[in-house]
């Protein structure tokens, strides 16, 4: 039997709800705000079919371009062969989230404004660069009170 080809086609295990989120919507979902400008993520809400968005924008991210009483349009980019297209979306509330990708950036930019703040109060230079995990400091293994070990395999015993 040949597999239909339908606007929510393969999409059983990535429109479910998570365990013990069944039922209706919670009613917080509805007062969030939402400006133009905001980034948020698109996760459909299988209980509200109005307003959905195609399997295809399910987990993406995107901009905030025009607010509704219901609703918001996203901007989202979409890779079609060799370049990305602007897609306009829009969806019911119920579908979107504010996104959390930005905000290790901005507690980011508060600790290095305060610790610049504080280094500029006495009078020295902070470096406030993200530094890589650098390698581990070389040390000795001695044997004084560590001596070696012969490691086997313990044996297979069956208990039947």
């Amino acid at each position: 039997m040949p597999h239909s080809f339908g606007y929510r086609a393969r999409t059983r295990h990535m429109f479910k709800r998570g365990f013990k989120e069944n039922g209706p919507t919670k009613l917080s979902t509805f007062l969030v705000n939402y400006h133009v400008g905001d980034i948020v993520d698109i996760k459909a809400n299988a209980s509200q079919q109005k307003g959905m968005p195609h399997k295809f924008y399910h987990g993406r991210t995107g901009i905030v371009y025009n607010v509704t009483p219901a609703a918001v349009g996203v901007i989202v980019y979409k890779v079609v062969g060799n370049r990305y297209i602007e897609k306009r979306v829009n969806l019911r509330v119920e579908h979107v989230r504010h996104s959390k990708c930005r905000q290790e950036f901005l507690d980011r930019v508060k600790s290095n404004h305060d610790a610049h703040a504080a280094a500029k109060a006495k009078g020295e230079r902070i470096n406030l660069r993200r530094i890589p995990i650098q390698p581990r400091e070389a040390y000795t293994v001695t044997t004084v009170q560590n001596a070696p070990q012969t490691m086997v395999p313990v044996p297979y015993e069956t208990t039947i």
